[in-house]
């Protein structure tokens, strides 16, 4: 009797052994997701990607992690057939026991490095991961790998279809003309018009980049009772009344929150350096970061979020671009040099594109009508996505409230007229909709 109670104990305490010995699932976080956008963003900002280049990582990116995650979701739909010529996904899985949650992140960054010029940054952060995950469970690394990477390839045999390639290759912008109306170079650096031909890259929402082709703006003139330059003159006046209220003025504070460009040239003497900042898409992809940590969004909808408004900020810029090329207006700082004070400069340093319609007005309006249909209307929220860059945080009422100032803060900047920023933010806020109402993502 005492060898069958030896026995018994030794075979439990065996099996409790095995159990503990078997490797732990790998958890994978919302804040998981959330540090992969950041890393991403950190090396966009050291890439220096324009706008638009920078709209088009974050897509792909968030497209293959979102396909990966819901090819069998009972809650969300693939977005198979609902973007512009993506065919269906075809998955590949090794078990039935596949971490989804690992797979989506592993497909993010694997279309990701792709994407950056450093890829040698993302691979090792990637490395890292993989250690770490490598010691939790090899297995199930292995499975989520193979899964993930399937989808990813498939999703960036689809990117590569969208003629980003075919427009590295085209001519730069003709920036030679006599005719006061055209947009030309602007101080410090006189840089070439950036993404001439961005207008033909495929959408992956709208039907084409003119579909909300917006209103012509008021007609070029110099007559000083011309609609247009009364847009003039309001850049000049309001401008001029900011510089007398000081720095620290309401509007000032303002513009440069949402100040946004990737690249201001700064001259120190004989010396030109760059500042490097997140674009306009970047600051609203934090943004996004922010409405779902406040809501304790779970990893799937976290993922949902990011897709969504990274699909409607890409077709902004393919919109927005259409148009400025098209009208090719001449910006505030070099009418205003050469017509009423060339002394006169600026709050912020003017981005190297024509003028109408604004970017941000654009941007802004297509991303608080996505994430009002997300996370609701009267959404409170602080907004700290600049405090790396030295700015405050700032409060707002809604994400509609925020896209409203972005749009104004162009004004007060000093490198906009009023109707591209109004006529912008409508343009925007079409194209938001469109998302809302076009791509089912929710069963």
């Amino acid at each position: 009797m005492k060898q069958f109670y030896f026995s018994l104990s030794l075979l439990i305490v065996v099996l409790f052994s095995s159990c503990n010995t078997e490797n732990p699932t790998i958890e994978i976080s919302s804040e998981d997701y959330h540090h992969a956008v950041d890393k991403l963003t950190q090396i966009m900002v050291h890439d220096i990607f324009s706008p638009p280049v920078a709209s088009r990582i974050y897509t792909y990116s968030n497209i293959a992690a979102y396909e990966t995650l819901n090819q069998e979701s009972s809650n969300y739909h693939s977005l198979s057939d609902q973007l512009n010529n993506l065919s269906v996904i075809n998955p590949t899985k090794t078990n039935d026991k596949v971490n989804l949650k690992l797979a989506s992140l592993i497909a993010y960054l694997d279309v990701a490095k792709d994407l950056v010029f450093s890829k040698e940054a993302i691979t090792t952060y990637r490395d890292s991961l993989y250690q770490h995950w490598n010691t939790l469970n090899p297995d199930e690394l292995e499975a989520a790998q193979t899964y993930g990477t399937t989808i990813s390839q498939q999703v960036t045999t689809w990117m590569q279809k969208d003629q980003y390639a075919e427009t590295r290759t085209m001519p730069n912008y003709n920036i030679y003309s006599d005719d006061p109306s055209r947009w030309q170079p602007t101080p410090p650096s006189y840089t070439t018009g950036i993404e001439p031909h961005w207008s033909k890259i495929r959408p992956f929402v709208l039907d084409s980049a003119a579909q909300f082709k917006p209103q012509r703006h008021p007609e070029f003139s110099l007559e000083k009772d011309s609609p247009f330059y009364k847009e003039v003159m309001e850049v000049y006046t309001v401008n001029r009344e900011m510089s007398q209220k000081g720095d620290e003025s309401p509007e000032v504070l303002i513009a440069k929150f949402w100040d946004c460009n990737p690249f201001v040239s700064v001259n120190k003497g004989h010396f030109m350096f760059a500042v490097k900042k997140i674009t306009p898409g970047a600051h609203w992809v934090g943004i996004c970061k922010i409405a779902c940590r406040q809501t304790k969004t779970d990893f799937e909808k976290t993922v949902y979020a990011y897709t969504k408004i990274s699909l409607g900020i890409a077709d902004a810029f393919i919109s927005c671009w259409d148009e400025k090329y098209r009208s090719n207006l001449v910006r505030p700082e070099t009418l205003i040099n050469a017509y009423i004070d060339k002394s006169w400069a600026p709050v912020l340093q003017t981005p190297p594109f024509p003028e109408y319609t604004s970017g941000h007005s654009v941007v802004s309006g297509a991303s608080s009508e996505i994430l009002t249909s997300i996370f609701g209307e009267d959404f409170y929220f602080e907004d700290l996505t600049e405090v790396q860059y030295g700015l405050p945080i700032r409060p707002f009422n809604s994400f509609r409230a925020a896209a409203q100032e972005a749009a104004l803060s162009r004004l007060y900047g000093g490198i906009h007229y009023r109707s591209a920023i109004d006529i912008g933010l409508d343009q925007g806020i079409k194209v938001g909709t469109l998302v809302n109402t076009k791509v089912k993502f929710l069963k």
